[in-house]
C-alpha cells in the first residue's frame, strides 16, 4: 500500500550544503520505501528540492498552496495535483488530512509551526500518525532542549516527548517511520 508522507520545510535553502545533501538522501529512502509527497507547493528551496526528487522517480506529489502564496511566489509545476486553499489554517488541516505521516526538514518559523501543531495533535491524541524531524548538523537542538526543558520542569511527560521522533540521521528517522506506519 502507498503511504503518503506530508514533509515542511524551507521554500528557501539555507546556507548549509550538507542540509540539502541529507534531505536529498531522506527523500531517495522515503522514494525507495514507495511514499508519494505531501508538500506545501513551493518550487523554491528544499520544497523545490524534495518536489523534484519525488517528480524525477515518478512518484504522486501533491502541493497544497494558500492563493496569496501562490500570488507572492511560484507554485511548483508539473505537480501530480496542486490544491489551492484560502490561508495556512485551511492549508495545515488538508495536508494532515491527505498524509499518514509528517516530518519537518530544516526550515523557517512556517516549519516549525506546521510540525509543532501536528506534534501538539499527536500528544493530545486527535491524531495517531508518525511526527518525526530530521535535525542536520544540529539545527534543532534548540527545540530539543527545550523539549527536555518542558519535562524537567514538569510540563511535558517524557512518554509525551517521545511521540516526536528527533533524528540526526535519514537512516535513524527512516526506520523510526517504517516501524510506526
Amino acid at each position: 500500500m502507498t503511504k503518503r508522507v506530508c514533509i515542511y520545510c524551507g521554500a528557501n535553502s539555507g546556507n548549509n550544503p550538507n542540509i540539502g545533501n541529507q534531505v536529498a538522501h531522506l527523500v531517495h529512502l522515503l522514494i525507495e520505501n514507495d511514499f508519494e509527497l505531501v508538500y506545501g507547493g513551493g518550487k523554491t528551496g528544499l520544497m523545490g528540492l524534495i518536489a523534484n526528487q519525488f517528480l524525477a522517480a515518478n512518484k504522486s506529489v501533491i502541493g497544497v498552496r494558500p492563493a496569496k502564496l501562490i500570488a507572492d511566489e511560484e507554485a511548483q509545476e508539473d505537480l501530480t495535483e496542486l490544491i489551492v486553499v484560502k490561508d495556512m489554517h485551511e492549508r495545515k488541516g488538508k495536508m494532515i488530512e491527505l498524509s499518514d505521516a509528517f516530518i519537518a526538514l530544516p526550515g523557517g518559523i512556517g516549519t516549525l509551526d506546521e510540525i509543532i501543531d501536528v506534534y501538539t495533535q499527536v500528544k493530545i491524541g486527535f491524531l495517531r500518525k508518525f511526527c518525526g524531524i530530521l535535525t542536520v548538523d544540529d539545527y534543532y537542538n534548540g527545540l530539543e532542549v527545550l523539549l527536555e526543558n518542558m519535562v524537567a520542569n514538569g510540563f511535558l511527560q517524557q512518554d509525551a516527548k517521545a511521540l516526536l521522533h528527533i533524528e540526526d540521521r535519514p537512516e535513524k528517522l527512516m526506520k523510526k517511520l517504517l516501524d510506526d506506519v
